[in-house]
């Protein structure tokens, strides 16, 4: 049984949740607020490639969840959330902690979806927030430092080979962006760039193929970008992986079965819904085919008004958007904005949410920037507007005095960048 006093808890810290919390406590909601996740810092994804690639700083972009929260009337706690109970309205954790709520959101996004392929849960790397930026770029250094200490030609390639499964919009950026640093990091123990290989393999006949399927220019400059990079992004379209080990990666391509000898595959190819999500006692019928919580158009489960979801975990039936970054913002907002309302007595609204366009990175220097489906930029232009309109969103200038946010935005959108820049972030390594 709920009590006045017991807290609205926020399940899972991405945009969702997190901008629940933050705009909970600027607009001076009444009730306590707890926010809860397993890990101790915020990953602003749509930037990781930018922490990856030395461009920004991990106090940007993977901050800590209590340096956001200082200032904010909303408590944090780190922990594994391993039952929900709707009826009773309670959360259990791994920590043994239970909590009674008075209103719950459901924000806990999604895991990695390896589609049942061999090895490929144990063999590859994910890139979904900042610990797996660390490894992967760890992992790509230590591997360049073993060529200058491998002679075999066979394992050198497969040394310098980056395999990326997945050809949507975070493989596409991440293929880009690797294409144009790791030429650099290699030269900087005195590789030669050419020997670097990034491949995607996508199972689908294009790049893009989801999504941003009607966004054919889009799809054209993602291309052209990616054979451009300081090293060609190779494409191959149409494979279909089937094991992942160490060493290789084998697939299917245009009728014949492939490998490729790589000791780092990245996988992108898609998400699910959490175990946790799943275990719900929700109707199929009030789930999307992904396993997905139905919402209403006030992003509330129909049969638990006083439960809330957005994000990853949640769709709503009758305005179906992907889960990005700019519509888990938007969602965040709503919630918060309804949970005051439910708070005070008042009736919650329908949320406002819309898909503004689509930002994309394709490379240090270049991006794309489709809005409103009537503008389109590419280059510098659109890499000028995907930096600004993640910089609004970023929690960190809430915290960080204006002059450094201002030394970020000269520094970071106005001047170009290139691999002869004195790089700060993840992906920063001195000169020998």
């Amino acid at each position: 049984m709920a009590h006045s006093t017991d807290p609205t808890i926020i399940l899972g810290g991405g945009f969702t949740g997190l901008f629940t919390a933050l705009h909970l406590s600027k607009h001076n909601y009444s009730q306590p607020t707890l926010l809860i996740d397993q890990q101790e810092r915020f990953s602003f994804n749509p930037l990781l490639y930018e922490f990856l690639s030395g461009e920004m700083q991990d106090n940007q972009v993977w901050p800590y969840y209590k340096e956001i929260l200082k200032n904010h009337d909303v408590k944090f706690l780190q922990d594994t959330v391993t039952r929900i109970d709707l009826d009773r309205r309670q959360v259990k954790l791994a920590s043994g902690l239970r909590y009674t709520y008075k209103y719950l959101v459901l924000a806990l996004g999604s895991t990695l979806n390896y589609f049942g392929v061999e090895g490929a849960k144990e063999h590859s790397f994910a890139f979904r927030n900042g610990k797996h930026a660390v490894t992967l770029a760890e992992h790509l250094r230590n591997c360049f430092c073993r060529v200058t200490q491998t002679p075999d030609p066979e394992k050198r390639r497969a040394l310098t080979t980056v395999v990326i499964v997945g050809g949507g919009s975070s493989g596409v950026e991440l293929a880009a962006t690797l294409a144009d640093i790791l030429p650099y990091w290699y030269s900087v123990l005195g590789g030669d760039p050419q020997e670097i290989r990034v491949v995607i393999l996508e199972r689908d006949t294009k790049i893009l193929g989801s999504r941003e399927n009607n966004q054919n220019s889009l799809q054209d400059t993602a291309q052209k970008a990616l054979a451009e990079r300081n090293v060609p992004v190779e494409l191959l379209l149409g494979a279909k992986v089937y094991s992942v080990d160490p060493k290789r990666i084998e697939f299917q391509y245009q009728g014949q079965f492939e490998s490729i000898s790589t000791a780092t595959v990245i996988w992108t190819a898609g998400v699910t819904t959490l175990p946790i999500i799943k275990e719900l006692p929700i109707p199929d019928d009030k789930r999307d085919r992904q396993g997905r919580l139905h919402v209403t158009s006030t992003l509330q489960l129909p049969d638990f008004p006083k439960v809330f979801a957005g994000g990853d975990c949640a769709a709503m039936a009758e305005n179906p958007l992907p889960p990005t970054a700019q519509v888990a913002y938007q969602q965040g907002y709503a919630i918060a904005r309804n949970l005051k309302a439910l708070s005070e007595g008042k009736e919650p609204s329908p949320a406002n949410v819309k898909l503004r366009g689509t930002l994309m990175k394709l490379g240090l220097d270049e991006s794309a920037a489709y809005l409103q489906d009537r503008y389109y930029f590419k280059g510098r232009v659109g890499h000028f507007i995907r930096q600004t309109s993640y910089l609004e969103l970023l929690p960190t200038p809430m915290y960080y005095n204006l002059k450094s946010t201002a030394e970020w935005l000269v520094e970071a959108i106005f001047q170009q960048y290139s691999t002869e820049n004195n790089l700060t972030g993840v992906g920063a390594m001195s000169r020998h």
